[in-house]
């Protein structure tokens, strides 16, 4: 017997019923777990599933998901009644469920990628207890190698030695022998790997936060953190391949609990475990002489560097200054960086001239214009600057993972740390100052049509890329 052939009607009845039960998962599963995506992601989505709900629908079980549920957090009664200049900083964040500012001793901000390769094996060599490790990407070049060996040393001493390192970005690194690791003794573990089930959603957020701990329960405890990925072009380069310029930093004191309760978090989440929330405890710190980490992405309850941005360019009173390799903000923010350049804040973003990624060069361009255009000044950095910084007056300095884009903002697990100390800012600025010594000044320029529509067209998907 021959089978059925459908008719057109048949074929258009499937389809449409496809789409409708596209549609009622997304719209079922986004309320059912709390996804509060903006509306450009959301019409976006939507859209997707109506042109081509056969792709649509897959991609959005495997990448859809944003944010992820967690147990309440403890809230707060802020002290709104604090003077200071960095009062806002401080309640913006402890409204936002990050630690209360915690004192640190001995910050180095690491002028270039020698003494940041320096400071990091010096802070692996002083390791008597433990080390732990989170990094995107880790690639096995001379680089990679030798940290790599340092760990199996420390661990074969007996040093607790862990290291997480994200899914993608084992992919990208080309999958370093972390099974010479665990043959010492070490353990390492994938965050979200890339063969995992994509039913579970979390294809699409990768873990971009990058902190070494050493001793964390110790009196001696030490952080190493900042922008640095762990490979050659981060440091010093390799023959023939001039290093990136990068910002990273190493400190000591109370600070360092901080980051080690995170690490915590993320350690159990990619071994498949749940952690209870850390308690957030009052103030024991003047804003004026700590720090505080700053966590964003999907284990937080809000977009919690967004949110801070936000507030700080309503809030600067004189400079803005930001640092970062990637600049594709969502429009809230542009439009908060655009009427704080009109009000007469000096607005200051300084940028590669050419980054690694020629996609990301492409969809900031009307950004770029717009800030320009409200009077903001645009910098390009001649080498390929994968800093992530941002000053705001005299207030706070905030150094990490978290790029300006909305992958970042939006999507990524990112770290960065707050610090409020005025001597510090300025030591932070002063670092972003020896980057413009050799930048060139951006001049906008009107785009053809064609030109136009592909920055459309990059905008629109470049939320969920």
């Amino acid at each position: 017997m021959m089978p059925a052939v459908l008719s057109p009607f048949d074929w258009l009845t499937l389809h449409g019923l496809v789409t409708v039960v596209a549609v009622l998962i997304y719209v079922v599963t986004s309320h059912a777990m709390h996804q509060r995506r903006h509306p450009t992601a959301a019409i976006a989505w939507i859209l997707f599933i109506l042109l081509v709900p056969y792709l649509a629908l897959p991609a959005y079980l495997s990448f859809g998901s944003r944010k992820r549920q967690r147990p309440g957090l403890q809230t707060h009664v802020l002290d709104t009644s604090s003077p200071d200049r960095q009062g806002w900083v401080v309640d913006t964040l402890l409204s936002l469920a990050q630690p209360a500012p915690a004192d640190y001793t001995d910050l180095h901000i690491h002028a270039d990628g020698r003494e940041a390769r320096t400071a990091l094996l010096a802070t692996l060599g002083a390791a008597r207890h433990s080390i732990d490790i989170s990094t995107f990407l880790f690639r096995e070049d001379a680089l990679g190698a030798l940290v790599l060996e340092r760990l199996c040393e420390k661990a074969r001493q007996g040093v607790r030695v862990r290291l997480l390192l994200d899914g993608m970005g084992s992919l990208m690194g080309g999958r370093p022998r972390l099974s010479a690791l665990q043959a010492a003794g070490g353990e390492a573990l994938l965050f979200v790997p890339p063969l995992h089930s994509p039913l579970r959603g979390r294809t699409n957020l990768r873990n971009h936060r990058k902190l070494l701990v050493v001793d964390a329960a110790e009196g001696q405890a030490r952080l190493w953190c900042g922008g640095r990925n762990l490979a050659a072009e981060y440091f010093e380069g390799e023959p023939g391949r001039a290093p990136w310029h990068d910002l990273s930093f190493d400190l000591g004191g109370p600070l360092v609990q901080q980051a080690a309760s995170l690490f915590e978090h993320d350690w159990a989440f990619a071994g498949g475990r749940t952690t209870q929330p850390q308690p957030r405890l009052a103030a024991g710190a003047a804003a004026s002489a700590g720090g505080q980490l700053v966590a964003s992405g999907p284990d937080q309850a809000d977009d919690t560097l967004q949110a801070l941005l936000m507030s700080a360019a309503y809030r600067a009173g004189d400079c803005l200054l930001m640092v970062t390799p990637y600049f594709v903000p969502d429009t809230a923010l542009l439009s908060a960086l655009c009427l704080a350049a009109r009000r007469g804040v000096a607005v200051d973003l300084l940028l590669p001239a050419r980054s690694n990624h020629r996609l990301s060069d492409l969809a900031r361009e009307r950004a770029l214009r717009a800030l320009v255009q409200a009077g903001a000044r645009v910098w390009l950095a001649p080498q390929m600057l994968h800093a992530k910084l941002v000053v705001v007056d005299e207030v706070v300095a905030l150094a990490g993972s978290a790029n300006l884009d909305s992958r970042s903002l939006f999507l990524n697990y990112e770290l960065m740390v707050a610090f409020h100390g005025a001597d510090d800012v300025r030591r932070f600025a002063g670092w972003a100052q020896q980057e413009l010594v050799s930048a060139s000044r951006y001049r906008a320029q009107a785009p053809g049509l064609l030109r136009d529509i592909l920055e459309g067209m990059l905008l629109w998907t470049g939320f969920e890329l």
